[in-house]
């Protein structure tokens, strides 16, 4: 499958500061088989791998010192081959597993910066917590599912891609309405790399169903490795609760009755660190950055994967595949999962939204993003302008705001006097990576 990370890997490979290279990413989401690619397709020399959960026994090449040079002898005895700083790539796979191997990648940086590394694992805050982090001696990358238009090049329908970032336009009816029949299979498939394969050779849902259902158990028992951090049942509490309340504002006591406040907030805050869930801020647009007023008490949260909101959920897809319109689906939360995921894979590390202080008011815009210096909210709507009253009371409210966009399963359109925009929602992704 070709991921949109390539680029930015290749990019970090012929780069003049290269440093090593940190890749972060929940479980399953693909990180070992696009390292391994990107090395296959993009590196002059060989690749070589260290998968130290796979070899526990190979952390001792770390424990007498962390010297580059004794640490490359003995890796190239271990592999049985030469390791050839400038042409190959190493390889450290599951790294979260070897605390002095993460703490190692500053002395590659400083006495070895010809090397390509690149390290990745899952769970990697969990590790960092108890080491001394290499604070600009390493880059980092985040990687997470497949976005919609991976999944259409991973399907095969690479014109498709091509249209979703392309600038918006009105599209013809046909083209228009076979892109939304595409993002409502994609609703139920989406971005698990397994999940995507099962479709791509079997078309069937159920395959992808039970694999989803198969990911979220491993996710669960992965709640033993936090064990030192919080009770798992916690953590349990708070995933289920998450999922059936994307799109709703949360409060830390509501996430469980069975444990307190605090409680709460610390399952919440590990499964943040384990990119399982991602939180979003209630902020101000009145001025840049928005997390300079961003609200750590207002906020809502989406899962990782809506293919994982579904199967914790245990929503009922034969009902909800019948209905038409997507904004329809599960009361509008797959639509506003979609598009959150959407936009955190085009690289926004911080997803934000607008909700009105005042008492009693209950006026909310989904997103809001920044582009170019210039702050638009984003809302997801399926009916017409005259029914868009929050966003149309935060854009009047704020003169600085010059578009608001409004996605939805309708066709291209603009009403420049309300500085509005209406995208398909299969513009999300484009929206937010795509300069137009």
């Amino acid at each position: 499958m070709e991921r949109t990370i390539i680029q930015k890997l290749t990019n970090w490979k012929t780069s003049f500061n290269r440093k090593p290279l940190i890749v972060r990413g929940a479980r399953q989401v693909g990180k070992t088989f696009t390292i391994k690619q990107f090395g296959k397709n993009s590196v002059k020399g060989n690749i070589h791998v260290v998968d130290f959960e796979k070899h526990p026994d190979w952390f001792g090449v770390f424990d007498k010192n962390l010297e580059p040079k004794r640490i490359i002898g003995e890796l190239e005895i271990l592999l049985s081959a030469k390791i050839t700083p400038g042409k190959d790539l190493l390889f450290f796979d599951e790294i979260q597993a070897s605390p002095k191997a993460l703490m190692s990648l500053r002395y590659f940086y400083e006495e070895m910066p010809e090397l390509h590394l690149i390290a990745a694992g899952s769970l990697l805050e969990f590790a960092l917590k108890d080491i001394s982090f290499p604070v600009g001696r390493v880059q980092i990358m985040n990687m997470g599912p497949l976005n919609f238009y991976e999944f259409l090049k991973a399907t095969g329908k690479e014109k498709a891609a091509e249209i979703i970032c392309a600038k918006p336009e009105k599209l013809p009816g046909p083209i228009h309405n076979v892109l939304l029949e595409t993002l409502k299979q994609f609703f139920y498939i989406v971005g698990m790399p397994e999940c995507v394969e099962l479709w791509r050779n079997s078309n069937s849902m159920a395959d992808v169903f039970e694999a989803q259902s198969n990911l979220t158990e491993t996710y669960r028992q992965d709640f033993a490795k936090y064990a030192p951090y919080t009770d798992k049942r916690s953590l349990t509490h708070v995933l289920n609760y998450v999922a059936k309340n994307v799109g709703h504002q949360i409060k830390y006591t509501r996430l469980s009755n069975e444990f307190s406040g605090p409680t709460n907030k610390k399952a919440f805050e590990l499964l943040q660190l384990a990119m399982v869930i991602k939180k979003i801020r209630a902020t101000s647009p009145a001025s840049l950055p928005l997390g300079s007023s961003a609200s750590d008490t207002r906020f809502k949260a989406l899962l990782l994967d809506s293919g994982l909101m579904r199967s914790i959920n245990d929503l009922p897809p034969n009902i909800e595949f019948t209905k038409n319109d997507l904004l329809s689906m599960y009361n509008g939360a797959l639509a506003e999962q979609f598009v959150g995921q959407e936009f955190i894979s085009s690289g926004m590390e911080n997803l934000y939204y607008w909700s009105r202080e005042a008492k009693s008011s209950s006026a909310e815009v989904d997103y809001m993003i920044v582009k170019n210096n210039k702050i638009y909210p984003i809302e997801i709507k399926s009916g017409a302008s005259g029914k868009l009253r929050s966003l149309h009371l935060l854009i009047q409210k704020h003169p600085n705001i010059e578009q608001g966009f409004v996605l939805s399963t309708a066709p291209y359109g603009e009403i420049p006097q309300q500085k509005l925009t209406f995208l398909p929602l299969y513009y999300a992704y484009g929206l937010a990576a795509t300069d137009y």
